[in-house]
């Protein structure tokens, strides 16, 4: 074969970087694993991960517990507890995935804890609430809220069905919203949850 003509070296260089171009892009939008803190693995995401969503935000969460790599992870906004749970690796097997809500929108900022199980099946202290250490509010429970001072059975009720309505929550003070949550509720509230 002759050399080749300066037009067709043009050429096949603008074919090259448009084929660069294409590919990071993929890269980027296809294999973006967020980020890991704090022992997370980052990794490649969990086996049939998808999310189905419009726009273009994301949303930065941490999942705790037992999961196989806890972290913190960026997801498409609109993901649920269930999709931040599968970047983490799933859960283990010690894993009481029943104790939280897998179907709730994640929160930007929110902290996805999942309980492990305890002796006998049952929730390990600490995940059922007593007064040992704080709630998670992206996971309280009723039976949880219930036990912190001045929280009732039916104002905790009320927080969870808000949080739902909400697709999670991203701090304690939005709980102020809440009818019937005053000052001094709020401040146990303050006290007993974390994000």
């Amino acid at each position: 074969m002759g050399e080749l003509t300066r037009a067709q070296v043009v050429v096949y260089g603008a074919i090259a970087v448009a084929l660069l171009l294409v590919g990071a892009r993929a890269i980027r939008s296809g294999g973006e694993d967020g980020y890991a803190v704090a022992g997370g693995g980052g990794g490649a995401a969990a086996e049939g991960f998808s999310v189905t969503g419009g726009g273009g935000t994301d949303v930065v969460v941490h999942v705790a517990g037992a999961v196989a790599r806890p972290g913190v992870y960026r997801l498409p906004e609109g993901s649920r507890v269930d999709d931040a749970v599968r970047r983490a690796g799933g859960a283990t097997g010690r894993a009481l995935i029943d104790g939280i809500n897998l179907a709730a929108r994640l929160a930007d900022g929110q902290q996805v804890v999942v309980p492990t199980r305890g002796a006998g099946g049952a929730a390990a202290a600490g995940a059922a609430g007593g007064g040992e250490g704080p709630i998670s509010l992206g996971t309280a429970t009723v039976e949880q809220l219930d036990t912190i001072e001045g929280i009732g059975p039916v104002t905790a009720q009320k927080i969870v069905e808000f949080r739902e309505s909400r697709g999670g929550l991203a701090s304690v003070e939005q709980l102020d919203e809440i009818p019937g949550i005053g000052p001094a509720t709020m401040e146990a509230l303050r006290e007993r949850l974390q994000p």
